[in-house]
């Protein structure tokens, strides 16, 4: 980011995911651009929200699941309490499937509750507590994180596609319902970005994900926030039901190497 960029001044932002990988740097981009940002997240790790203070700007974190209606209005009560209003919501939060396959025949109920919980319901429940408190000051606008996953059959991710796949249409049919009303809501589809989900791979794994991209690396957590704070921001002003591939060029490109 250009030094001096304050797009978001003066903007309260709700961030989940925000202790690692994507939510996290979307969180730090979106206070270097001006936010106050509050950070949901499972994790009882407050490390980015120091960071933001540490750099002069105002954030705070709270322990919260995703899926679970009643933490979201304790993360709602929070943005509106402390700071007045909500204006931007970034829901990042989002898992894959660890506890086994996740094809369609081998995937098993505990997979796919934890994928789709997390994933989809977790995303509408996140729209669900924020739109009213953003109507109430006169809009907003939402980021969703979906995955290449929902515009790509990829191997072993049923549950997961299935999920982001949700996230994509969600998008898309809540931003014909509110955007009238004056809130944005957009979603990204990141490749493959270099979070700790990718602490496992192999390195031929790693060289087969860099194939898949026009661009022939992994992508940064930072790719993804500066679209982020681009769709957030007024320069996306007339963007709104869109479904943004970060990804690289690998959509475009069509193949895995």
């Amino acid at each position: 980011m250009s030094p001096g960029i304050t797009r978001l001044e003066g903007r309260v932002a709700v961030i989940t995911g925000g202790v690692q990988g994507i939510g996290r740097a979307v969180a730090l981009r979106c206070a270097a651009e001006g936010a106050t940002v509050i950070i949901g997240d499972l994790q009882d790790d407050d490390s980015t929200a120091k960071q933001i203070v540490a750099d002069g700007g105002q954030a705070s974190h709270i322990v919260m699941d995703t899926r679970q209606r009643d933490d979201w209005k304790r993360l709602m009560d929070e943005a509106i309490g402390g700071h007045g209003r909500l204006d931007m919501l970034g829901n990042i939060a989002g898992v894959t499937n660890t506890f086994g396959p996740d094809n369609v025949v081998d995937l098993d109920d505990i997979g796919w509750d934890h994928v789709v919980n997390t994933d989809l319901r977790g995303v509408w429940l996140g729209m669900q507590a924020a739109i009213p408190r953003m109507l109430e000051n006169g809009g907003g606008s939402i980021v969703n994180i979906g995955s290449m996953a929902a515009l790509k059959g990829l191997e072993n991710l049923a549950a997961y596609s299935a999920a982001k796949g949700g996230v994509v249409s969600l998008t898309q049919q809540a931003a014909m319902e509110y955007g009238p009303r004056g809130i944005r809501i957009n979603c990204i589809c990141p490749g493959t970005i270099d979070t700790p989900i990718l602490a496992g791979i192999t390195d031929s794994m790693k060289k087969n994900f860099e194939a898949a991209h026009i661009i022939p690396r992994l992508g940064k957590p930072e790719d993804i926030a500066a679209a982020a704070a681009f769709l957030f921001s007024d320069d996306a002003a007339f963007c709104t039901g869109e479904i943004l591939p970060v990804d690289g060029g690998w959509n475009t490109k069509g193949s895995a190497g």
